[in-house]
């Protein structure tokens, strides 16, 4: 019995030691490169002026000033301050966002020598089950910690730079202004950008994700890319069903950056904000029903397509088939990078 006794209390102080793990190192060390991001003057978004003020979180990840956050963050910004650990705040402007991701990159106009870039990891080789850290504003409490697991990895059918958005599912905590707040893995390593939760109380109710880092990487720094040019949503055969298109799925169009190759072929966006299954999305645009010839029909002929389309050499023929106002029209140009 005393044996017996013995090893239940090892084995229990063992069990102790996994899960009452110390993070108390990797907060102090990864804090000073968490910033809040002050929203203090919105853009004027039909004839009306934002609500002013906004508050969220981003980190740092170069020592020339670029910042990451969540777009949703910044997305009617019109004067943004970097607010760092010490205190002190610097003015900085959005330079790229990426919607269909929930991504936005901001360059501080002024760069302290002391900022202190986090490194970025690769959310590929995340695993279910496998610990992380989010630090952040909660409700404007400046550089808090919350711990929890990956419970999921996901993409939705929001397209940017020609594949998936990916996402990762946590339960740890995550608030009103948390958005845009680094999510960590126990090597100190950034492998996800919060960027919403799903809610029945407005609350946190144990379901939170965190746009990958792999997908920032791909979206923000990927800039010649001729996928940077438009974002779009991949549409469900249901969603398909409604809009009256004429194959199983495609792309209904989004976004189409100006100066860019989608631009310059002719892609048209969504002027018209609605919902349909619950998904809220532009209307009116183009949908993509074929590029070069293969036919948007799943993502995995999403995935043939990109392959196709990056082997391309300056001067070849670009042929996207679109459905618009009810009418198939092909869009061609000469491949240009």
């Amino acid at each position: 019995m005393k044996k017996l006794i013995v090893f239940l209390l090892c084995y229990c102080s063992a069990v102790y030691t996994i899960t009452a793990q110390d993070l108390s190192p990797l907060f102090e060390k990864l804090d000073p490169s968490v910033v809040t991001i002050e929203v203090v003057e919105y853009k004027i978004k039909d004839e009306k002026m934002m609500s002013a003020g906004g508050l969220g979180s981003g980190v740092v990840i170069s020592a020339e000033g670029l910042i990451l956050t969540a777009a949703h963050v910044v997305e009617f910004a019109n004067k943004v301050v970097i607010k760092m650990k010490n205190g002190t705040s610097f003015p900085a402007d959005v330079i790229a966002t990426a919607s269909a991701a929930d991504l936005a990159l901001l360059k501080m106009r002024v760069v302290p020598p002391t900022l202190q870039p986090v490194t970025m990891g690769d959310s590929d080789t995340t695993k279910i089950g496998e610990q992380v850290i989010i630090i952040g504003s909660p409700l404007g409490l400046e550089h808090s910690l919350s711990v929890g697991h990956i419970s999921r990895k996901m993409t939705k059918n929001s397209i940017t730079n020609g594949t998936m958005a990916g996402f990762i599912q946590t339960d740890a905590s995550i608030n009103q202004g948390n958005s845009g707040g680094p999510m960590f893995n126990l090597k100190g390593e950034l492998v996800g950008i919060v960027s919403f939760i799903l809610s029945n109380s407005g609350g946190f109710e144990g379901l939170g994700f965190a746009t990958d880092i792999n997908t920032a990487k791909r979206t923000l720094f990927d800039v010649n890319s001729f996928w940077t040019g438009f974002e779009g949503i991949f549409l469900t055969e249901a969603m398909a069903g409604i809009l009256n298109i004429p194959q199983q799925s495609g792309v209904l169009i989004q976004r189409v950056n100006p100066n860019s190759f989608a631009s310059r072929i002719g892609l048209k966006a969504g002027f018209v904000q609605g919902e349909i299954l619950g998904k809220k999305l532009w209307l009116g645009g183009d949908i993509v029903l074929s590029m070069q010839g293969l036919s948007c029909n799943s993502p995995h002929d999403l995935g043939n397509i990109k392959s196709l389309i990056n082997n391309l050499n300056d001067g070849d023929k670009v042929l996207i088939e679109v459905l618009r106002k009810g009418e198939r029209i092909l869009l061609e140009a000469n491949f240009s990078k």
